[in-house]
């Protein structure tokens, strides 16, 4: 038999859902099973499935020891050099620059540290993060950005953390501007956007329509030029709606697809000016809470962003 107590950053998951994160070797029908005939118990009771744990809470797991193998990323941790930008930092977030080109969890090739790697790394080599006694959990992101597109990522350092910004995320409490630079002048200067976007199946590619279509979801975007040079605008987008791709796709739509976009845009010409990604970057934020009171209220109301000189294509064409 062994046993599990539940710590700080266990708490408030369900019971499956802290075993299938601990016990990552163990069967899904293998732990329904065992919690069914009580080889599994908290605090030495009869349980079930989505029971809700708490801070102190013991697990009895009448179980195979092949389950409980024990894996730590340690060397590997070791062996990563952290290269971020960091923004901000306390003792539960971390606001990074996220460069273009760099993914934020492991993609096909999964050869290079990607940002959440070297996250956890930097959190490890500093003290805050230790894999060995941490039973669920690891310091995750709470928002991604394509690759390819460059700009501020959250990370959360705590469970607690983690669960308020996702939750905050979920009901637009956290605002998302992003810079662009788009192939000719949008009219009017300043707009809100109304479109209807779909995903296509089987491909990282999405469509937009005018008017409602089957599968697709209505997206607003907002957008206002800031300035221009030549047959280039450089605009203020702020997300009103969060879809795959919606600023890239919705700008297309409306024919002024993103400098070095090859998805949604013809860059030949762009690639051989050097612009090999589009010309994108979630570079501004700000915390806008409302309702029940959360442990990172202290956040609230402050805005955090990245300067337009250390963003290339804002300096490049635009200074």
């Amino acid at each position: 038999m062994r046993e599990l107590r539940v710590g700080p950053n266990d708490a408030g998951q369900r019971l499956d859902k802290f075993l299938t994160k601990t016990l990552k070797t163990l069967p899904t029908a293998l732990l329904y099973k065992s919690i069914r005939l009580k080889k599994i118990k908290v605090n030495r009771r009869r349980c079930t499935p989505n029971q809700q744990l708490a801070e102190g809470d013991t697990l009895q797991l009448f179980l195979a020891e092949e389950f409980f193998a024990e894996s730590t990323p340690t060397k590997r941790l070791d062996a990563i050099k952290p290269n971020l930008n960091i923004l901000y930092e306390d003792e539960n977030i971390l606001l990074l620059h996220k460069p273009a080109g760099l993914s934020v969890h492991e993609d096909e090739g999964g050869s290079r540290a990607t940002l959440i790697d070297q996250i956890q790394a930097y959190l490890y080599q500093k003290g805050e993060y230790d894999p060995a006694r941490e039973q669920s959990f690891a310091p995750a992101l709470c928002n991604r950005i394509d690759r390819n597109t460059q700009g501020i990522v959250i990370a959360a350092k705590t469970a607690e953390a983690l669960r308020t910004v996702d939750e905050k995320i979920r009901l637009r409490q956290i605002d998302k501007f992003y810079l662009a630079v788009t192939h000719g002048l949008p009219t009017p200067p300043v707009a809100t956007l109304r479109a209807y976007l779909k995903k296509e199946e089987g491909d990282n590619r999405v469509r937009v329509w005018d008017t409602p279509h089957a599968g697709a979801k209505e997206i607003l975007t907002a957008y206002r030029v800031l300035d221009r040079r030549a047959d280039l605008a450089l605009l203020e987008v702020q997300l009103l709606t969060g879809r795959t791709h919606q600023i890239r796709a919705h700008m297309a739509h409306i024919g002024h697809p993103l400098l070095g976009d090859g998805k949604y845009g013809v860059n030949r010409d762009d690639r051989k000016r050097g612009y090999a990604y589009q010309a994108l970057c979630s570079y501004r934020l700000r915390f806008s809470f409302t309702g029940e009171p959360t442990p990172l209220d202290y956040l609230n109301g402050r805005e955090f962003s990245i300067p337009p000189r250390e963003i290339d294509f804002v300096r490049e064409l635009f200074s």
